[in-house]
């Protein structure tokens, strides 16, 4: 087999205006386990959009788009159902950013011959695949806004901007999170943002320049500024999918405020996607009752949900468009606050 046998099928992003989950939630919220635990966790997401005060910020780990979720998140976006994103590297470039160049993902198997998709240049992601020769044009497309750009620090906020400006520029992205979100003023946070392609993109950038000046990433200031976001909100919510750095920063944003002096409140709502187990005392399966300890989420609208991101995701946010109350929300437009000089 060849390299055109494998990529073959297309991944298709789940589009959550095609169906109506809300009788089944409904269902749900008369059972147990995690069907209740899942309906009552679209309920507390319908709370934070119906809650005029509340900024509603969204947590992205794990391979969520090459998975078939960035159009969910998309559409999420498009109805100011988010305020602002804190996402891994890979979901933000080598996925959003990588499709909204050309390229797509495609569905495979994980019962496959790992050395044969090696030599043939296909990268896997458990049961879709993604052709290595086109990362590397997303690579160096990253390299190529980097070398564009006046040699200094930025945060990932900063620097995603201007992949947007480029996808805007260049008349890319129309499905495009990164792009979207730059037209509406949305912050995209990725704290690891070296952990993805951009990393590639950028220490390509650094090599070249070797002595002279370099665009570098400063994550100090990311955490900054999404402290200034919490800070500014009088409420806020956390919509997490996954664990890892992106819950570990939107959580700690209420100790550093506080630790600025600033009376900033707690997350009022949570909701956590996982399936990871708090057993070990490991970040991703760290639940919310044991956050609040750390004075980083308010008790009582909390939601663990320990379902896969793939299922339960489409669910909870179905149930929230459909309810409407995204339709009150005014957009927070966060860019234009944080890049006030």
């Amino acid at each position: 087999m060849k390299k055109k046998d494998f990529l073959k099928k297309e991944v298709k992003h789940i589009n959550i205006k095609s169906f109506n989950a809300v009788p089944l939630i409904e269902e749900f919220e008369n059972s147990a386990f995690q069907a209740k635990n899942l309906a009552r966790a679209a309920k507390i997401y319908d709370k934070m959009l119906a809650d005029k005060n509340c900024a509603i910020i969204l947590c992205l780990a794990g391979s969520l788009f090459s998975a078939g979720l960035k159009k969910a998140v998309y559409d999420l976006l498009e109805k100011n159902m988010i305020d602002a994103i804190v996402s891994t590297g890979a979901i933000i470039v080598d996925q959003d950013f990588f499709e909204a160049l050309g390229f797509k993902h495609y569905q495979g198997t994980s019962l496959v011959d790992d050395e044969l998709l090696r030599k043939e240049m296909i990268d896997r992601i458990y049961d879709t695949y993604i052709d290595e020769e086109d990362l590397r044009v997303c690579d160096l497309t990253v390299t190529k806004i980097a070398d564009s750009l006046e040699p200094k620090p930025y945060s990932s906020r900063e620097f995603i901007q201007f992949m947007g400006e480029y996808l805007e520029k260049n008349k890319k992205g129309g499905d495009s999170v990164v792009w979207l979100a730059y037209k509406k003023g949305v912050p995209i946070f990725v704290p690891a943002f070296s952990d993805s392609s951009a990393g590639f993109g950028l220490v390509y950038h650094q090599w070249k320049r070797k002595n002279n000046p370099k665009v570098t990433i400063d994550s100090v200031k990311d955490f900054l500024e999404l402290t200034k976001v919490k800070i500014a909100s009088e409420e806020t919510g956390l919509f997490m999918l996954g664990g890892g750095v992106p819950k570990n920063f939107s959580q700690d944003i209420t100790v550093a405020a506080d630790i600025f002096g600033k009376k900033a409140k707690m997350h009022k709502y949570a909701v956590q996607i996982t399936v990871a187990d708090e057993r070990d005392g490991g970040l991703s399966g760290s639940t919310l009752k044991e956050a609040h300890s750390w004075g980083k989420v308010e008790e009582g609208n909390t939601q663990m949900v320990f379902s896969e991101a793939t299922i339960a995701f489409p669910l909870i946010a179905n149930y929230a468009y459909k309810k409407g109350n995204w339709k009150k929300r005014t957009p927070k437009n966060f860019n234009s606050f944080l890049d006030e000089k």
